[in-house]
């Protein structure tokens, strides 16, 4: 358990290090939306290999429609409540023409998405331990480099809105908190569950992910960084991808 725990907070403690970086380097609008593509090419990578994938080897159909569903929901649905408390709106913006940079409540969104993707994750690693088996260092690495990214352009972004450093490192304390937890109790609580609940754990985390990133994090990224954002999202897909094949 304590094994489980240990590598669940190497893997979420990347968002404190990203806030650190993002608070201490002062990255320009395009440097941030190049960081963000990056970022966004090695959770796609992360969706594709690490969960889905494996999702499949566990059981295939129902439930990972069922959980890449729920994801996605879940994310919508915080999505539209962040929206509703950052402007007294009754929906959220439709249309892509509004630049994501006037959008209060970004840096909420990019942290809501860390979390709905974060504590799924951090049950998978601790599934991953289950049996002696040594953990997964090509999911761990591949977790840590999709949170650096995430945990600074979300920092960056609560920060222009007015959040403060200690108040942000806060939001990010919790949220590594809830991810070494969970992967507490997958380790624990969920070694004798049937493939099904596995698949559909990860299918969740998938979705989650692939929500944010159609929602906020991609859209933002090409509006700070432009066209060599393209570039630099492959560049992730490829780097995160080589440790998954490892």
């Amino acid at each position: 358990m304590l094994t489980a725990a240990f590598w669940a907070l190497i893997g979420s403690g990347a968002l404190v290090v990203g806030a650190l970086l993002g608070f201490w380097l002062g990255v320009s609008r395009r440097t941030l939306g190049l960081i963000m593509g990056f970022g966004a090419g090695t959770l796609l990578s992360a969706v594709s290999f690490d969960l889905v994938f494996e999702a499949f080897k566990e059981s295939e159909g129902l439930p990972i429609v069922i959980g890449l569903l729920a994801g996605a929901f879940a994310f919508w649905g915080g999505d539209i409540l962040i929206e509703r408390m950052q402007t007294g709106k009754g929906s959220t913006p439709e249309s892509g023409d509004q630049d994501p940079e006037g959008e209060p409540g970004s840096g909420l969104q990019l942290a809501l998405g860390a979390t709905l993707d974060g504590v799924p994750e951090s049950v998978a690693i601790g599934l991953t331990l289950l049996g002696g088996n040594p953990v997964s260092l090509a999911f761990v690495i591949a977790v840590f480099l999709s949170n650096v990214p995430e945990g600074m352009a979300a920092s960056v972004e609560l920060a222009r809105t007015g959040y403060s450093k200690a108040r942000i490192l806060g939001i990010w304390g919790a949220v590594v908190v809830l991810c070494v937890v969970a992967a507490a109790v997958g380790y624990v609580a969920l070694g004798d569950s049937p493939p099904s609940t596995i698949a559909l754990i990860q299918s969740f985390a998938a979705g989650s992910i692939l929500a944010m990133l159609a929602i906020t994090m991609m859209p933002q990224a090409f509006s700070k960084g432009g066209r060599a954002v393209g570039i630099v999202t492959v560049v992730g897909f490829i780097l995160a991808a080589g440790l998954s094949a490892h």
